[in-house]
């Protein structure tokens, strides 16, 4: 499933009708269909986030959210976790890991799989 998040409006994105079609957009499904059943079984969406400007993959753990973003230009894969509620500092996410843009989509489906259940994320 694929959701936008546009004003703090959450809507559901209905395939090939609104979908953006844009690189980040078809880079992070072409990396969702690559992960295995246990990321799947976790709730997997990909969001388009306009308010914080990024487009990536979210994973629904029993800690929260985790996102894997899709790079912009050069900068490279992100796993982010963000929080519920901002914590006492005001971070509102907290930068987990980074892969280079040098994998293709299996390894970093592979690679994300794995660091999030080797670190108890995935039941």
């Amino acid at each position: 499933m694929e959701i936008q998040i546009s004003g703090g409006i959450v809507r559901r994105v209905r395939g090939g009708q609104n979908a953006p079609v844009n690189g980040l957009a078809i880079q992070a499904r072409t990396v969702a269909n690559f992960l295995p059943l246990m990321c799947q079984r976790a709730g997997v969406n990909i969001v388009h986030n306009i308010d914080a400007n990024y487009t990536g993959i979210r994973f629904d753990t029993k800690v929260g959210p985790i996102i894997l973003e899709m790079p912009k230009g050069d900068q490279p894969y992100r796993i982010v976790h963000e929080f519920i509620e901002p914590d006492e500092t005001g971070r509102t996410e907290v930068e987990m890991r980074r892969f280079p843009q040098i994998y293709k989509p299996q390894g970093i489906a592979l690679m994300t799989s794995e660091f999030l259940r080797s670190r108890g994320f995935l039941k």
